[in-house]
């Protein structure tokens, strides 16, 4: 007999975020289903406005105003009261965003690297002092005890001379140390599953590689799980495990990485992969981009969000009708009407 597949740490199934304004309402997030397994970690990628920090913002239930989520559920496993895996599930998207249950679970169970650590950070408060604070708030330890913690924590992620970078403002620290101490504070609870949105922006291609090793190495030590929001399908290679490929607010494709890409099945995964630089092209070689823009937020496309730019469109067909995501084979699913 097989294995029983194993339970994911983070399931979510029909999630839509809109924000309502004068202007109409933008389905930034319009019925995302994905999975996320224990230890593993999910690539989600797409073009610019495709919906993934906003996605990561629902699962934390941090998403600004205007912005609710209008229906789906996200299902989290919080760990055992002993602190083992195989917890319960608890549908986050039915608890207050500020609420008790809530708060317990955003930074301790789950944690974010936001997008760009200069202006997360207090520019008057020392960096240290913002560790000790999340510490404080999920732990019941003295305050000198999360000191303590805070200085391990930035010595654990390569900050040199912890110990004096603790009490430095965020505006004293380069870029690279900026975001170790960000990946210190997000790690100082030791979560479960850790968001990090787009880690590496901003950051010269040496500090990109060296953060990146950093977060493959206390993945292993620490065994959590991943979701990396990034843009950059090379970094996707390198770091994922599972990839899910988004467009204009759902998932077109989801995906073992190796899956994605050597046998896309999307036209949009396809397209993704061929306007990518490659080394072994010949030189003064034409990229292939992707045919039109993503649509304006007010003007959706019925049917099929990516047919007016697909190659493959079905007319009569993708242009009526939504795709839903379905399995086309083991631990693939793809939303479009080729595989029907």
């Amino acid at each position: 007999m097989g294995a029983e597949p194993r339970p994911p740490l983070l399931s979510v199934r029909n999630l839509k975020t809109y924000f309502s304004q004068d202007e109409g309402t933008v389905k930034a997030v319009d019925g995302v289903n994905l999975d996320l397994y224990p230890g593993a970690t999910l690539g989600i990628v797409g073009e610019s406005g495709c919906g993934k920090s906003v996605t990561a913002r629902s699962i934390l239930r941090i998403v600004d105003r205007p912005g609710r989520i209008v229906d789906g559920e996200i299902q989290f496993r919080r760990p055992a009261a002993d602190g083992a895996s195989g917890g319960a599930m608890v549908d986050l998207a039915k608890l207050a965003s500020n609420g008790p249950e809530m708060r317990s679970i955003r930074g301790a169970e789950i944690a974010l690297i936001f997008q760009e650590p200069m202006s997360s950070f207090s520019p008057v408060h020392s960096v240290g002092n913002q560790i000790i604070e999340a510490i404080l708030l999920h732990q019941k330890i003295s305050r000198r005890e999360a000191r303590d913690r805070a200085i391990e924590m930035l010595k654990r992620v390569g900050v040199s001379s912890p110990e004096e970078r603790v009490d430095q403002l965020s505006n004293q620290l380069s870029g690279g140390l900026r975001q170790r101490a960000m990946i210190a504070m997000a790690l100082s609870c030791h979560p479960t599953l850790l968001i990090a949105d787009e880690p590496t922006t901003a950051l010269d291609v040496t500090t990109q590689t060296q953060i990146l090793e950093l977060l493959r190495r206390l993945q292993r030590e620490d065994g959590m799980a991943i979701m990396l929001i990034t843009h950059d399908l090379g970094v996707v290679a390198e770091m994922a495990t599972d990839v899910a490929v988004m467009y204009l607010g759902r998932v077109a494709e989801q995906a073992p990485v190796d899956a994605i890409f050597h046998a896309p099945r999307h036209p949009y995964t396809r397209a993704l992969l061929r306007s990518i630089p490659r080394m072994r092209s010949r030189a003064g070689a034409r990229l292939t981009p992707i045919a039109g823009a993503v649509p304006h937020p007010y003007d959706r496309p019925t049917g099929c969000p990516f047919h007016p730019r697909c190659a493959d469109f079905l007319a009569g067909r993708c242009d009526r009708e939504a795709p839903s995501l379905k399995p086309v084979g083991d631990q693939h699913a793809v939303s479009c009407f080729l595989y029907e």
